[in-house]
């Protein structure tokens, strides 16, 4: 097993910067505004051959009562229980401040071991701020410049002599062995405040995500283990999404580019669509058909897509939400053999032919194919495919997704010109 290594400090020492370099990408938000990281982010990390498991926590505050920075500090006290090893940051071009001794304080009432990292160690403007820190009486400040990478080795020494040697690096071969495609990736998406964190949270039994009647609490998208019915699942937290035009804070726009990366990688977006919150609505009835009629006018390309009602609070029709995405991520992933692709056009052009061309010239589609799946992509051939109109278009794919059952994913028809790419030559 890889040791637990949480990052935590007071706000805007530079937690996330260290996070990032330690996984080796920009996955947490970093930003110079102070309080950006909220909820627990783990990563792979390591340095040169020590491998461990790293979490970014959101800086630690001196609240207990319920609001969000006392909300924000019990989700790094539950990561700190788990943790092997803390890595306590603080700014030394700042020095050592209040808050700094009242956490340093805390953390020698743990049992668990604390090494004290002096970040922003780059120019000389940090050197008494580092020799301060010798009073908060956790041993020698390792100092780094988390930004520009230096001071990597020694911090590499002080974990591997605090967790008393080198971890191997995680296995691979057996979990490949095991399950060749690895996570399904499930991102969870939609505006500030319809649930999402508490619907994870519900999901999974555990309030790992925080959450609170406050709009716009997550801000990183925050990806979340969870092994269901022994497949596992990458559930994804994002930040809510609001129409572009409506954003015009920087660290919203961070927010919202994080959700977009995570909805391209993620292989089932909640589309399946989760209609949450299902127990305030006083006419049910009346509220599905509205959310019929809304998905017929903007969401075309999706016809089909499974609803799925539900209360993330009071747990009501949970259970309904994993088979409908596995039902949603076998369509994506799904091949139509070249023969029955072929069959089917030959019966679609032979019950409603493509119109004229504007010189009166007929169109012919003569041959089809499916490249590629995820999502199922078709390659259709013909003579003239530039003039084939919209409405022809969509005729053609309304109708592949009625004999293959291809509802509820977006799919792609390409019209190209050409003769039979399989044709034998002679």
């Amino acid at each position: 097993m890889q040791p637990t290594i949480v990052i935590a400090g007071r706000p805007n020492v530079g937690k996330s910067t260290l996070f990032n370099r330690l996984v080796g990408r920009r996955e947490a938000i970093v930003s110079d505004e102070p309080g950006v990281t909220r909820d627990r982010r783990e990563g792979d990390a390591n340095i040169a051959d020590l491998h461990f498991r790293a979490i970014d926590t959101a800086g630690l505050e001196d609240a207990f009562d319920e609001s969000l920075p006392a909300r924000m500090r019990r989700q790094t006290e539950a990561a700190i229980a788990d943790a092997d090893l803390v890595l306590l940051l603080f700014d030394a071009r700042a020095g050592v401040t209040p808050l700094d001794e009242h956490f340093a304080s805390w953390l020698r009432t743990l049992s668990v071991p604390v090494v004290l990292v002096a970040n922003k160690c780059e120019g000389r403007a940090a050197e008494p701020g580092r020799y301060e820190a010798y009073s908060l009486g956790l041993g020698d400040p390792v100092p780094v410049s988390a930004e520009h990478g230096t001071g990597m080795n020694l911090l590499y020494e002080a974990i591997e002599a605090a967790l008393g040697g080198v971890a191997p690096p995680p296995e691979e071969e057996e979990a490949v062995e095991a399950e060749p495609a690895g996570p399904l990736r499930l991102a969870i998406v939609g505006r500030p405040n319809v649930g999402k964190s508490t619907l994870i949270n519900a999901l999974i039994g555990d309030e790992r995500l925080l959450t609170g009647p406050e709009a716009g609490i997550t801000r990183d998208a925050i990806t979340v283990e969870w092994d269901y019915r022994g497949r596992r699942i990458a559930l994804v937290d994002t930040a809510g999404l609001r129409r572009k035009a409506r954003i015009s804070e920087k660290l919203e726009q961070l927010s919202v580019g994080d959700s977009l990366r995570a909805i391209q990688y993620a292989e089932v977006v909640a589309l399946v669509l989760v209609v949450n919150k299902w127990d305030l609505v006083a006419d049910k009835s009346a509220a599905m058909a509205t959310l019929r009629d809304r998905l017929t006018t903007s969401l075309p390309q999706v016809t089909g897509v499974s609803v799925v009602t539900v209360s993330a609070l009071t747990g009501k029709n949970l259970d309904a939400i994993m088979p409908a995405v596995f039902d949603a991520f076998e369509v994506w992933n799904r091949r139509v053999p070249t023969a029955a692709l072929n069959t089917w056009l030959a019966d679609v052009v032979a019950r409603h032919p493509p119109p004229l061309a504007a010189n009166k010239r007929h169109i012919r589609l003569r041959y089809a194919t499916q490249p590629k799946a995820r999502p199922p992509t078709f390659a259709i051939f013909g003579n003239r495919p530039q003039d084939l109109p919209d409405s022809y278009r969509r005729y053609l794919e309304n109708s592949l997704r009625d004999q293959f059952d291809l509802a509820g994913t977006p799919i792609r028809v390409n019209l190209r010109r050409g003769k039979n790419p399989y044709q034998e030559k002679r």
